[in-house]
C-alpha cells in the first residue's frame, strides 16, 4: 500500500499519513469509510495523524489508531482558506487542477508547516485547527515524503 504524502517529525518518526484526492463533495461519512477501507486493505503504521485532503474539505484524524472501522474525523476543515494562497500563487484554479498538481499544492502547504508552523498568511481562526490539533508542533522541523510504500 502507498500513501500520497507522509510527514515525519524531527526524529524521523511518521506522524502524518495523508491521502490527497481530487474528488469534491466528499462528506465526513464518506471520508470515514474511505479511511476504513484503506486500513482494511493494508498494514498501515499507527501515525499520530491521518488526513484526507480534498479540494473543498480536509478531514483530519488525531490518534485514531489503525482498527479498520469508520471513525469520524477529529477535525473537518474548509480547505478554501488553506489552499487559496497557494492556488493564487500558482495561477491554477481548483476547477482545472490536475490530481498531480493538487497533490503538489497540498505538499507545498504541508512543507510550510514543517518549516515554521502555521504560514503567516494563514494566521486566523479559520486555520487555528493546525495548532489546536497539534499537527503544527508534530511536523515542525520534520520532513515530507511523496508516494511512500507503507
Amino acid at each position: 500500500m502507498k500513501a500520497d504524502l507522509v510527514g515525519y517529525d524531527r526524529n524521523g518518526q511518521i506522524v502524518l499519513i495523508a491521502e490527497v484526492k481530487r474528488k469534491t463533495g466528499g462528506s465526513a461519512e464518506w471520508a470515514a469509510k474511505w479511511r476504513r477501507n484503506m486500513l482494511s486493505h493494508g498494514d498501515m503504521p499507527d501515525a499520530k495523524f491521518f488526513m484526507i485532503a480534498l479540494p473543498d474539505r480536509f478531514y483530519l484524524w488525531k490518534e485514531a489508531g489503525t482498527v479498520p472501522e469508520p471513525t469520524a474525523p477529529t477535525f473537518e476543515i474548509d480547505a478554501g482558506p488553506v489552499l487559496k494562497p497557494y492556488l493564487d500563487e500558482s495561477g491554477i484554479s481548483l476547477e482545472n487542477i490536475s490530481p498531480q498538481s493538487f497533490e503538489l499544492v497540498v505538499a507545498t502547504w504541508l512543507n510550510s508547516i514543517l518549516q515554521g508552523g502555521v504560514p503567516l498568511n494563514q494566521r486566523n481562526d479559520t486555520v487555528n485547527w493546525i495548532n489546536k490539533s497539534g499537527l503544527s508542533e508534530a511536523l515542525s522541523g520534520g520532513y515530507l515524503r511523496y508516494e511512500v510504500a507503507l
